[in-house]
């Protein structure tokens, strides 16, 4: 299977009374790994139109704080639902969770034997450099600064599996947790806790934008979900498409979502 089965970026019409845009961060905003200019430039055109816009991303909690604090988004949720960041009046951030203080460091304490089973027993298997921001997860590096064939992926996932944890797989990560959240339920939490919106209710005034396996949630239950070019690289792995795809990869793709979006505003 190819893109020609995706309807490209062209044909989606903005929808009616549009509150926002969800979106992934690695490989759909960043492109080598650094979000440019113009599409941070691209996310504060959406905000001016009045729009909401969030990333939802694998990322560690650390790890997105510069970027909460940065860039004109109405929050960051990270390590897939389970924390967000979100700017408060005074200009600092507030860190929201799903889980309470007590299940987290117990979960985070058998997540690190679980880390620990994976770097000893799959052949080329490491944690995460961003591991150290993590509080809610654990990631395995698959293709960010090393690469592990497609079996060891498998072998990953499978040992966070057998571990009774959730086990998804991103652009550039293997991430594995305990407890219900994942992306559609993070997005879920956050567009109920900070508009007191109800997302279900609202599907059709959403847009998302997504690059990997770990979207799929996201794609099979947004009816308005739109890939970058660049996820023709997880296809084959994909049960469930987005509905549209960019003409082009990663930031560059996100950039032209935003202009179809705003160039047709309702």
């Amino acid at each position: 299977m190819s893109l020609e089965f995706l309807r490209p970026l062209s044909e989606l019409q903005t929808p009616a009374k549009l509150l926002g845009v969800l979106t992934d961060i690695d490989d759909t905003l960043t492109t080598d790994g650094v979000v440019p200019d113009h599409v941070v430039a691209a996310i504060a055109r959406l905000k001016e139109a009045g729009l909401k816009v969030v990333p939802i991303t694998g990322r560690p909690v650390g790890w997105s704080v510069p970027f909460a604090s940065a860039w004109p988004v109405d929050a960051i949720v990270a390590e897939n639902g389970a924390v967000a960041l979100r700017r408060n009046a005074e200009g600092s951030l507030d860190k929201l969770y799903q889980q309470d203080a007590q299940e987290r460091a117990s979960n985070f304490s058998k997540m690190q034997q679980v880390l620990e089973q994976i770097e000893a027993t799959v052949p080329g298997a490491t944690r995460a450099t961003d591991s150290a921001g993590r509080e809610c997860d654990i990631a395995v590096d698959h293709s960010e600064f090393t690469h592990l064939p497609q079996a060891q992926i498998d072998a990953c996932v499978q040992i966070m599996r057998d571990a009774d944890m959730n086990a998804t797989v991103s652009s550039i990560h293997i991430n594995g947790w305990f407890g219900e959240h994942n992306k559609l339920e993070g997005a879920r939490w956050i567009v109920r806790e900070l508009f007191d919106i109800d997302l279900d209710a609202t599907l059709n005034q959403w847009v998302y934008i997504g690059d990997s396996t770990n979207d799929q949630l996201m794609f099979q239950h947004m009816p308005h979900s739109v890939g970058v070019a660049n996820i023709e690289r997880f296809v084959p792995q994909l049960k469930h498409l987005p509905r549209y795809v960019t003409p082009a990869e990663r930031g560059d793709g996100f950039v032209q979502l935003v202009d179809q979006l705003l160039g047709t505003q309702n």
